[in-house]
């Protein structure tokens, strides 16, 4: 590839706003990278960091039920809108409502949904903390969503730099005053600031005249709801996973164990991060341009393709070293687990390309299907075989479920181009 046709690459939207949205993730994993190294290196214990990961899980999976779906559906939606002001504010504000009661019936419930967190609730300062984290997460991801339906994401790359240098002195300082929950206190106020940057500095950049003002237009909810619902629940299903997997494994195994599962997870995160990246953008281009969607998905896959296999090999030859660095039960423990799902980024990067592609063509009922059985699978059979067989063992279900789907994704798409082809045919042979 010569410069000229780099620098086209570059001004391209698809492969630009691809590349800032991969960087996002490699600045949030390499700079979290350094959070979890200090915490592992502070006075925090390894069961400190395994409770502090597992809270931090929580606040996130909080904040994505809170987001209801508005983050999808602005992507979707926001270049066509008449009222793009009014529009933003609606959604942080419906949001914001759904953070504070959601946080609420979490802390309620917290010694049956997380016993081993249940800390949180007893401290009435904790659990203000973490109902602001909450809030602050939630109203971070609708922002993260209108840099991208603007085809601003360089935007949240700043963005998640802030928040990323941020919150690596922070545990040094906390530790002194609240262990584990110093951990999730550094996180959380990083995350309150760089919210602060974009809804005061960057959000006005992209959109005149806006101003961060608390409005509830629900005739604007309820118009996009019809197509947020869908996406939202199937993002939800995909979320699950992911978010789940440390609270089963803090109750059912250790808090330890959790600390190298979530650490392995946070550096396979960089992979995942190729073609979650890709599948946004071609979201968005799709959105933009839906006659171009069958092009733009074989470039799209290419471009995974061709950015994965260095970095999963990246990945295998340096994981232990990468491991190391937090300790050595970090490379003992975690290892394995880390090739396992390194090697699971490549059939995930199949099934988001198609997930992207449902999405345009609004096809929702299909993508909730798929997302839901693949969340019942791995959280019902990981929770099964936990106790008896580790982390390596939640390594292999995640890795087989991943394989299993893209198979399905290969096979509907193989019949799909078939039956095209077959119909052309058959217009072709229609005497004129």
């Amino acid at each position: 590839m010569n410069f000229t046709e780099l620098k086209h690459h570059i001004k391209d939207p698809l492969y630009r706003n691809s590349l800032f949205l991969m960087s996002t993730t490699a600045v949030t994993t390499g700079l979290g990278f350094f959070f979890w190294m200090v915490v592992a290196r502070a006075d925090y214990t390894e069961a400190e960091v395994g409770i502090g990961a597992a809270i931090i899980s929580a606040i996130m999976l909080l904040s994505l039920i809170s987001t209801l779906g508005l983050n999808i559906a602005i992507i979707r939606f926001f270049s066509k809108s008449k009222h793009p002001v009014e529009m933003i504010n609606s959604c942080l504000t419906a949001s914001g409502i759904a953070a504070l009661v959601v946080s609420g019936i979490f802390l309620a419930g917290v010694d049956w949904w997380s016993p081993a967190t249940h800390f949180v609730r007893d401290n009435i300062w904790f659990a203000l903390a973490f109902t602001l984290f909450v809030l602050w997460t939630t109203l971070s991801r609708i922002t993260g969503s209108l840099f991208i339906a603007k085809r601003r994401a360089e935007f949240t790359l700043i963005k998640s730099t802030i928040f990323s240098l941020l919150k690596i002195p922070l545990p040094i300082l906390f530790v002194l005053f609240w262990h584990a929950f110093g951990i999730v206190s550094s996180w959380g106020f990083a995350t309150g600031f760089a919210l602060i940057i974009s809804l005061f500095i960057f959000l006005p950049r992209i959109q005149k005249s806006y101003r961060p003002v608390p409005k509830l237009n629900l005739g604007i909810i309820k118009d996009i709801w019809k197509y947020s619902a869908g996406n939202y629940f199937a993002v939800l299903f995909a979320s699950f996973p992911p978010l789940i997997l440390p609270l089963i494994i803090i109750n059912q195994i250790s808090a330890e164990q959790n600390a190298y599962f979530y650490v392995a997870w946070m550096i396979s995160s960089l992979l995942f991060a190729i073609p979650v990246a890709v599948s946004q953008s071609l979201f968005a281009e799709g959105s933009h341009s839906e006659e171009e969607l069958a092009m733009n998905s074989r470039r799209a896959f290419k471009f995974i393709v061709l950015l994965l296999i260095p970095a999963i090999t990246l990945v295998i030859l340096l994981g232990d070293w990468l491991l190391g660095l937090f300790g050595e039960n970090y490379s003992s423990y975690g290892l394995k687990l880390l090739w396992i799902l390194g090697g699971s980024s490549l059939f995930i990067g199949i099934s988001d390309i198609y997930y992207s592609i449902l999405r345009v063509r609004n096809r929702i009922r299909e993508l909730i299907l798929i997302r839901l059985l693949t969340c019942i699978v791995v959280l019902a059979v990981s929770s099964i075989i936990a106790p008896a067989h580790g982390i390596v063992g939640i390594g292999y279900v995640w890795i087989g479920v991943q394989v299993v789907v893209s198979i399905y994704v290969l096979l509907t798409v193989r019949s799909r181009l078939r039956a095209m082809r077959v119909q052309r045919q058959n217009i072709q042979r229609v005497p004129k």
